[in-house]
């Protein structure tokens, strides 16, 4: 039986390659098999069938059996699936421990020390960049929040607005509570948003929005390359560390926007 797109694609999607695809679905038409049979059934060269049907085995989709020829059984497509489900939550409970003892260790203080070194030969202008995806943007934007030393500035978009508050109310209230100076310009379009973010920042009402611009002291821009009507997955920013771009060309926009 020869398997629909539908089902490869599915199974590409829990992460199996083109070959591993080919033989696990070869191997659950047949139920027991060697390498060599499942290369010619699925038409896989021989010479990757047995890396491929180690990774499967790895990955808990097939049993092995110790015999000469070595020969390989298909489990039960649910029970594969359960299989793999748990090597994951295994292999991602192992990682973030993993993670977790980097960042106390101190390989992580000389990691530090050497990108401060690395930092020193460099112009704070050449560090720049674009963003891409609204995720990757508001990862960008949440850890310059948190390198605040003075103000941040937002000029943002009624969308923007909203997306300010679900993603970056709480790190921006513990800021203010720091000392950090905390200025938004939003079109008046939700109160409820506006009157939340007056309880932690300076809060001035423009009259149409004007995109989104993020300004960390005077220092690190983001400014928005797209509009509200895009997909999140295809938002598009630029970063740039440039006290010139923040302080002689954002700032008088914002300046004039306020009149």
């Amino acid at each position: 039986m020869v398997a629909s797109t539908e089902v490869l694609d599915a199974l590409k999607s829990i992460g199996l390659n083109l070959y591993e695809r080919k033989i696990f679905v070869a191997l659950l038409a047949k139920g027991v098999a060697t390498a060599a049979e499942l290369s010619e059934i699925a038409n896989v060269p021989r010479s990757r069938s047995y890396d491929v049907l180690e990774s499967l085995a790895e990955k808990g989709f097939v049993l092995v059996q110790p015999s000469k020829p070595l020969k390989y059984v298909a489990l039960k497509p649910s029970e594969a699936i359960e299989r793999v489900k748990e090597k994951l939550k295994r292999d991602h409970e192992t990682m973030l421990e993993r993670i977790d003892r980097l960042k106390n260790s101190k390989i992580m203080q000389e990691l530090e020390s050497i990108y401060k070194q690395g930092l020193s030969f460099i112009q704070p202008t050449e560090i720049s960049g674009t963003l891409k995806g609204r995720h990757i943007i508001n990862r960008q934007v949440q850890s310059l929040f948190k390198s605040a030393k003075k103000e941040i500035t937002v000029l943002t978009t009624p969308k923007g607005l909203k997306d300010l508050h679900e993603n970056h109310y709480r790190i921006l209230k513990k800021l203010v509570k720091k000392g950090i100076k905390l200025k938004i310009l939003a079109p008046e379009t939700d109160p409820e948003l506006l009157k939340s973010f007056s309880q932690i920042a300076d809060v001035k009402k423009i009259k149409k929005p004007a995109g989104r611009i993020y300004v960390v002291d005077n220092q690190h821009v983001i400014l928005s390359l797209t509009d509200d009507s895009v997909h999140e997955s295809q938002d598009v920013a630029f970063w740039a560390n440039s006290p010139h771009a923040a302080k002689d060309i954002i700032q008088p926009y914002i300046e004039y926007l306020k009149k």
